[in-house]
């Protein structure tokens, strides 16, 4: 039995138990996009059967993965599959189940709001139960974005604001304290070309809008 429930894996070299970055990217990945498919699908739609699928999904996932075991979480069993021949990256496994005990708690937010308790309106109409469906899917992908693809866990990030244990091992090493390489940081042309850009951006949409 203590061979199936745990969380972290046991690595030679690390003093706390890990996690493979690169996994858990990789499952992050995969949920963001039937995680957009969904939010999309329920716009266009305007029907919550899919979403409804997802979530029950989402939830089952996120039950496993803090609950029972990490290895054991379809996505991350997908994403093991993807990244199966990268070297590994080991994160603290701590910090990673803080964040995932985050989205287990949008999971089952998201459950009762769709399955448990429906909203008598209908989506795309204006009402306070609509808007919190909307802002917790949109969260959810927020959160989803950007660790897939920035490699960030913002859960991770305050971590360390509910623990007396600062997390170690944390992805990019942003937990260890360095100076950064000359070529990692922004000169004034670039943020001037930063800035050009969202202005750009910015007039073009206003004009497209007209």
């Amino acid at each position: 039995m203590s061979k199936v429930f745990g969380f972290g894996e046991v690595v030679e070299g690390y003093t706390v138990k890990v996690i493979n970055e690169r996994e858990a990217r990789a499952g992050a990945g995969i949920l963001f996009l039937f995680a957009f498919i969904s939010f999309i699908n329920c716009m266009v739609t305007q029907s919550l059967l899919i979403t409804q699928i997802f979530i029950s999904v989402f939830l089952f996932e996120f039950i496993i993965r803090v609950l029972v075991n990490p290895k054991y979480a379809p996505s991350l069993l997908m994403g093991r599959f993807m990244v199966n021949n990268q070297v590994p990256e080991y994160v603290g496994a701590s910090q990673k189940r803080f964040a995932w005990a985050v989205g287990l708690g949008l999971a089952i937010f998201l459950f009762g709001l769709t399955i448990l308790f429906p909203s008598s309106t209908a989506i795309g109409e204006e009402s306070f139960h609509n808007a919190l469906i909307g802002l917790s899917c949109i969260t959810c992908l927020f959160l989803l974005y950007f660790e897939s693809v920035f490699g960030i866990c913002l859960g991770c990030k305050i971590y360390n604001k509910f623990n007396k244990d600062e997390a170690k091992y944390c992805p990019g090493g942003v937990c260890e304290k360095k100076d950064r390489h000359e070529c990692q940081k922004f000169n004034m042309a670039q943020v001037g070309v930063l800035v050009l850009f969202f202005v750009s951006l910015i007039v073009a949409v206003s004009i497209f809008l007209a």
